[in-house]
């Protein structure tokens, strides 16, 4: 099993839950309606990986930074800076015949994220931030977010069981791009001005 850690613990979750769709300026960039409700899809275990390829099987990543919550006893005890990493043409091509997007975005190696910091407060205002090369790619709060964190849990919730370590990973803002080589990827969680986590990738 892949891991994630929280106070100095391994956690291994059985999933990652994620939320598409879930900021309005995204939606806009990439062309896509806005849903009428939420947008989910899931990784495994296996996507966990602290490891940022540029590509998987010859095709070309895109990242999307995402702020992502960890799970415990009936609520998100903690929050992270992560990537969902996606095959964005596959995506696209899927799309368009109406299939699944499980090829595009639940692969190997598909989800990186810091270590995870305590929160008292499911909606507590936190903003995500990514800055690739000294240059910020992507800053957006969650109060942004369409659905806001404790919506999700409890639509989540209402027909999935989530299990204590699971990871809700909950949109990404604008943005986004494609992962190029030799590029450093800083994700940062911010309360206010205040950085509550930071993780370094190397692509």
């Amino acid at each position: 099993m892949h891991s994630v850690t929280f106070e100095q613990q391994l956690i291994n979750p059985s999933k990652i839950i994620c939320i598409g769709r879930n900021y309005l300026a995204h939606i806009r960039e990439l062309g896509n309606a806005v849903p009428d409700e939420l947008v989910v899809f899931l990784k495994p275990n296996s996507a966990i990986t602290q490891t940022l390829h540029a590509e998987h099987m010859g095709e070309a990543l895109h990242y999307e930074a995402e702020l992502a919550y960890l799970y415990q006893q009936g609520k998100f005890v903690a929050v992270a800076a992560s990537l969902d990493l996606t095959k964005r043409a596959l995506q696209t091509k899927l799309k368009d015949k109406g299939l699944p997007w499980e090829k595009a975005k639940a692969f190997d190696q598909s989800a990186l994220f810091s270590e995870f910091v305590a929160i008292s407060d499911n909606d507590e205002p936190l903003s995500i931030v990514l800055t690739i090369d000294d240059c910020i790619r992507q800053k957006e709060s969650n109060t942004l977010m369409i659905h806001k964190p404790s919506q999700i849990l409890q639509e989540v919730e209402s027909w999935l069981t989530l299990e204590d370590g699971d990871i809700v990973m909950t949109g990404t803002p604008k943005g986004v791009g494609q992962v190029n080589e030799n590029s450093l990827f800083v994700g940062q969680v911010m309360r206010g001005d205040d950085c509550l986590v930071e993780a370094r990738w190397q692509s």
